[in-house]
């Protein structure tokens, strides 16, 4: 059977504004366009739609997405039932948001009498199912169960206050980082003290800190397309700016 970019559209509920912009970066190509300019698509590009769709709902850059879904090794039965695994995983996380929410309105009304550390449980467990979803693979295979299960350990043992500090650490790091780079030149002083914000931020979740470690951590930046995305966010090339000074800090 044989769709319009309207029929697509009605279908799905994404926009033709969406459904164009897929088109035009190589997300989702028509199977074929008329002579009249109509594009046409088939079931095979609803299937691939519906996979786009499950990747975003995970937050999953188009991208990547794109990397994932045309790799000739790509296998939809096994990446639907990462989808429903992952999306469990979420919905956990927000479930568990939601009872904290409720808690605390039950507090207010003098219903309930949450403790500071039940404020803040839900939030640590998401942080620690986010990352696991997210890099939890590489991870233990670059550092081992042993130090993975460590680092989040100390997120869930995390105490109101370090919570917030390393919350606020977070946004330091990356503000430094953003002028560091705007300057261009990864051995500057500004980019030397973006690499101090890092080793203390390293040292906070990790529980020890080591030069291998700090320079292992900021190459996986530059070969993972994820924790390059995250980075790149601040702006682009930021990645390979943070893993270049990371180098000369460490010596290396």
């Amino acid at each position: 059977m044989e769709y319009t970019i309207k029929d697509i559209c009605r279908i799905s509920g994404q926009s033709a504004r969406t459904i164009r912009y897929y088109d035009k970066i190589g997300l989702l190509t028509p199977e074929k366009i008329r002579s009249n300019g109509y594009r046409i698509y088939t079931e095979r590009q609803l299937d691939i739609l519906q996979q786009i769709l499950f990747y975003r709902e995970l937050d999953m850059e188009l991208e990547q997405i794109k990397n994932i879904i045309y790799d000739e090794n790509f296998d939809a039965k096994s990446a639907i039932e990462g989808h429903i695994a992952a999306l469990n995983e979420k919905k956990a996380r927000i479930e568990g948001i939601i009872a904290s929410a409720e808690k605390t309105l039950l507090t207010m009304k003098g219903e309930y009498n949450m403790s500071q550390k039940e404020k803040f449980e839900a939030f640590k467990r998401g942080l620690v199912e986010e990352n696991k979803e997210k890099y939890g693979k590489e991870i233990i295979e670059k550092y081992g169960q042993e130090a993975v299960d460590k680092s989040h350990e100390i997120i869930l043992n995390m105490t109101e206050k370090e919570y917030k500090d390393v919350e606020e650490l977070t946004k330091d790091l990356n503000s430094a980082l953003k002028i560091a780079f705007e300057k261009g030149d990864p051995a500057s002083r500004e980019a030397q003290a973006v690499c101090q914000l890092h080793k203390k931020w390293l040292t906070f979740y990790w529980g020890k800190y080591t030069p291998e470690m700090h320079a292992g951590v900021a190459e996986m930046y530059v070969q993972d397309e994820r924790f390059t995305a995250y980075y790149d966010k601040i702006a682009p090339g930021c990645a390979v700016f943070l893993r270049d000074a990371v180098k000369i800090f460490v010596g290396k």
